[in-house]
């Protein structure tokens, strides 16, 4: 969701925690969300019975492409490098209660499609809610709501400023623009920690490399967001259900011509008269897949300008609470940025004593290299400054590292500041009428987000479609 007032848009965007202290503040008046429509794919479309259609890439967004045009009638092969189908949207259910490795809430469930998946298999979801937030100064004692308050304001006034100090062409970072218009700005700790808190969580990217002009420009739709208590994974089955999808099924190359397509995996070549070519913006990055032709520069410079972001999720499963069970985050100061400043307990939706810890942007991309240990170490001594030192090590750790993992290469895509939107929609353009494109990063309006993935994916089997019905 996007708060807009008359003056300014708000730093605060799907991953919105600093509503609370709008509501607080009573900043929330006259307050508008905007979002665009909803692009389906219509069952009575054009047949696509006597077409061969291959999807790389098992994530919503592929997968969602190939069960429309499996609908159509259309021949689809899906190929997933892993030995799993759902690639950033990912369920770890070891610790009995559901830990999403990757996509973990519903932003802006009213209208949204992911919402519509959901209630197809009658998935239980819950509201996280963002009005119940401690945050903690650096030396553990408690930041009043007075303070909370005064941050808003200080908050929202910087953003203004930045507002006005900005335009469309802006090349800057948002930390530089930040720094010319209150130099002394990140010296303020609780200013600092929010825009670690709520910023980076937000794009994934650090305030250092974050587009100035267009950060937080993307569409959202209305609504709290959710998650689902019994894990986001049990949304793929339906769109799963009947294709041939192809588990560890490594593509190296993708080989366009006047009469089709050749896919090249580390087991076979496969014919097919169109692919999609859904992988995550890390992978087309790495180069992991050659195309033949090579893209055209419109599309290798867009692969080039358009960054990957890192949020790194730490779940610790303690044998008994210490915390307050009735808070849904907590908020850790930290004098560097992005180090765990946001702590989510799970005992207010579920029955087991688990706390998440977050961490964000670079931060994030430099603590997933390090151990298991050296991350537990670090997370709890942090959470002892606040809940004091008696408190017992964790019974079990998760930690993801999506920035490691090989078949994606980040957690998803942000606006840079030397990114424009037409970069996301150089993402998504087709190259001739063979290769098509989707994924999270190649929509600019829902960027970084599953329902992004999901449209993305509707969209290119529309455009199929459309060129072959």
């Amino acid at each position: 969701m996007t708060w807009i007032n008359s003056t300014h848009h708000s730093l605060l965007h799907r991953r919105r925690v600093l509503q609370w202290l709008l509501l607080a503040s009573g900043s929330l008046a006259g307050a508008c969300v905007t979002h665009h429509p909803v692009q389906s794919f219509q069952d009575n479309g054009p047949a696509l019975t006597d077409h061969r259609i291959i999807v790389v890439g098992a994530g919503i967004a592929g997968l969602a492409a190939a069960h429309a045009l499996s609908r159509q009638g259309a021949q689809v092969i899906v190929l997933e490098a892993k030995p799993h189908i759902g690639g950033r949207l990912l369920t770890d259910h070891s610790l009995g209660a559901p830990f999403e490795i990757g996509a973990g809430w519903i932003h802006g469930p009213e209208g949204n499609p992911v919402s519509a998946l959901a209630a197809q298999i009658n998935a239980e979801t819950v509201v996280t809610d963002d009005n119940s937030l401690q945050v903690y100064e650096r030396d553990g004692t408690v930041v009043s709501n007075a303070a909370l308050r005064d941050l808003d304001r200080r908050f929202q006034r910087l953003l203004t400023a930045v507002d006005e100090a900005v335009d469309t062409n802006d090349g800057r970072s948002l930390r530089e623009a930040i720094l010319q218009v209150d130099r002394d700005a990140l010296n303020d700790p609780l200013l600092y920690w929010a825009l670690s808190a709520f910023t980076e969580f937000d794009t994934g990217g650090p305030i250092e490399s974050l587009s100035a002009a267009y950060f937080d420009e993307d569409d959202a739709f209305a609504g709290a967001d959710v998650v689902l208590t019994q894990g986001y994974d049990r949304i793929l089955a339906p769109l799963a259900a009947g294709l041939d999808i192809r588990l560890n099924t490594q593509v190296t190359a993708i080989a366009s011509a006047a009469d089709g397509v050749t896919v090249s995996t580390q087991i076979a070549a496969l014919d097919a008269d169109a692919v999609i070519c859904a992988v995550p913006l890390g992978v087309l990055k790495a180069g992991h897949i050659a195309f033949y032709p090579p893209l055209p520069e419109g599309h290798q410079r867009a692969i080039r300008q358009v960054p990957m972001g890192n949020v790194t999720k730490v779940a610790l499963q303690f044998a008994t609470p210490f915390w307050p069970l009735d808070v849904q985050y907590f908020g850790l100061q930290s004098e560097i940025k992005g180090k765990w400043p946001y702590v989510m307990n799970y005992r207010t939706f579920s029955d087991r004593n688990i706390l998440v810890a977050l961490s964000f942007g670079t931060y994030a991309g430099q603590v997933e290299t390090r151990s298991d240990a050296a991350i537990q170490a670090e997370i709890m001594d942090s959470l002892r400054v606040v809940f004091g030192e008696a408190i017992p090590e964790p019974a079990q750790m998760i930690v993801t590292r999506w920035s490691q993992d090989p078949e994606t290469l980040g957690a998803y895509s942000f606006t840079g500041k030397d990114v424009q939107p037409r970069d996301f929609a150089q993402l998504a353009a087709p190259v001739g009428d063979r290769l098509f494109f989707a994924g999270e990063h190649t929509t600019f309006e829902y960027h970084g987000t599953t329902h992004g993935a999901y449209l993305s994916g509707i969209a290119a089997a529309t455009a199929i479609g459309e060129q072959y019905g």
